[in-house]
């Protein structure tokens, strides 16, 4: 029996990568209050923001696969979400230009049936992200797109902020918001092949 998949996100990105993979989901926002989730570590914050994302649609569930995450770059230790505003932005860019930091995305599957959650797995995904030097001309058309301000650390790689990026080591697909391998590797430890939820 093909089983529900709903996605605790409201992200495009996570949407389309999934449908991409011949997945599904139903997409459900959580609501969290992400600036109310702490932790010591990026690694550790992009976890529970998942875990928590996950929780909060689970508990309206009788019956679904749910899936949670949440994305951070970090960058000379500091935590970038998306950026509060064109200012924010900017800064962030002047900065990262010409070096290197990492994006963490944290996945989180619940397995709700009859109305709780029977398991649940939570993992996280970094990749070093190597970031181009924009022209000042470059980032001010960057900026003006709006694009920086929807997405963690102000850069996509499946937009208009690609040619700014040199290049990555790790996996794309965490980099766009959702880690299609560790998503396999959440699901087998649940007993259920990725293949399976494939659309028919």
């Amino acid at each position: 029996m093909t089983r529900r998949l709903v996605l605790a996100s409201q992200s495009p990105a996570r949407l389309q990568l999934m449908r991409q993979a011949g997945l599904n989901p139903e997409v459900v926002v959580s609501g969290v209050d992400e600036t109310a989730v702490t932790a010591p570590r990026v690694g550790e914050l992009v976890a529970l923001l998942a875990a928590a994302k996950a929780a909060a649609v689970a508990k309206d569930q009788t019956d679904a696969l749910v899936i949670g995450a949440d994305s951070v770059l970090e960058f000379r230790g500091q935590a970038l979400g998306k950026p509060s505003d064109t200012a924010d932005a900017r800064a962030r860019w002047q900065r990262m230009g010409g070096r290197s930091g990492v994006l963490h995305t944290g996945q989180a599957v619940f397995d709700v049936r009859d109305g709780g959650v029977a398991q649940r797995d939570v993992g996280v995904s970094s990749t070093v992200v190597h970031f181009a030097t924009p022209t000042p001309e470059e980032l001010e058309a960057y900026l003006a797109t709006g694009e920086p301000l929807g997405v963690a650390g102000a850069f996509t790689l499946d937009g208009l902020g690609a040619p700014f990026v040199r290049r990555i080591e790790g996996d794309p697909s965490a980099v766009l918001g959702l880690s299609l391998p560790l998503l396999r590797t959440q699901l087998a430890k649940l007993g259920l092949a990725i293949t399976d939820l494939w659309r028919r």
